[in-house]
């Protein structure tokens, strides 16, 4: 649907535009729109901060919305260390968040992005007034077995296929059967725009770090899941939610890029969480 993404791109230009920053280890890529609050989203291993852009446009007369193109990802410099985890990816939004002069935000995390969003509210829980998990991926740290079979199986398929060929192959698995072909068509766009570099990174947190390592948190924190996810169904949210003792809400009928597939819903849920934040009570 070349038409559609075409139309998307532009709005990304016009509405969610990018800017790099200098950091002290190499430049970060954001996007970013609105004024006020903070809300800040971390997106998962196979897509970018563009995916966000329809949360974006929901969100942007209400707060400043921030997405980062996480390490490596886009034109954001790749981590220093070859296997970091969630902690590395963690300073790296410790620098990025002191150069934008925000100093508490709404933290969101979906995916691979958990992992970061749930490091940095561990460790520095003052400047995060609520956590929100969407669809948290719990990496296999704990499940070294596992982990390994996982990460050789990424790197192979890196390395045979490539970028554009594992996004044809995998995009459908981020969405539910019932997806829209435009859901579809941005979910592909998105991930077929992966930097080798900084994938391997994110396969090396995937696979040697574990979100229950960052439990125990100081912050309010949910978790939201897709009923019809197949990557971190919803019995596995479920049971990371009571171990963050969070509440937990599903998505109906949407699947893994939820925030694709149904952006209006995370879009209200995530407004829910501004006006907690700001109020101290849910509305």
């Amino acid at each position: 649907m070349p038409a559609l993404t075409d139309t998307y791109v532009g709005h990304l230009q016009r509405q969610f535009g990018e800017r790099l920053l200098p950091l002290g280890d190499g430049r970060q890529a954001i996007r970013e729109a609105g004024q006020g609050q903070a809300i800040v989203l971390l997106h998962g291993i196979g897509s970018g901060a563009a995916s966000w852009l329809q949360v974006a446009q929901g969100l942007h007369q209400r707060a400043r919305v921030i997405a980062w193109d996480a390490p490596g990802y886009g034109h954001s410099a790749p981590l220093p260390m070859a296997s970091p985890r969630a902690t590395d990816y963690a300073a790296r939004l410790v620098s990025l968040l002191d150069a934008l002069e925000v100093e508490r935000c709404v933290l969101v995390g979906h995916s691979l992005g958990a992992l970061t969003a749930s490091a940095f509210a561990k460790h520095h829980p003052a400047r995060v007034s609520q956590l929100v998990l969407l669809s948290p991926a719990r990496g296999y740290g704990a499940r070294p077995d596992q982990g390994r079979a996982v990460r050789d199986k990424r790197l192979h398929d890196l390395a045979t296929l490539g970028i554009e060929r594992l996004a044809e192959m995998r995009s459908a698995n981020l969405v539910s059967a019932n997806a829209s072909d435009q859901a579809l068509a941005w979910v592909r766009w998105n991930m077929a725009r992966l930097n080798p570099p900084g994938y391997r990174q994110a396969i090396e947190l995937l696979c040697g770090d574990d979100l229950l390592h960052y439990c125990g948190l100081q912050v309010p924190c949910q978790v939201h899941c897709g009923s019809a996810d197949s990557i971190t169904t919803a019995d596995d949210c479920r049971a990371l939610a009571q171990a963050f003792a969070a509440p937990f809400q599903l998505i109906h009928g949407a699947g893994h890029a939820c925030a694709i597939e149904q952006p209006e819903t995370v879009t209200g849920r995530l407004a829910r969480a501004l006006d907690t934040s700001f109020t101290g009570s849910v509305q």
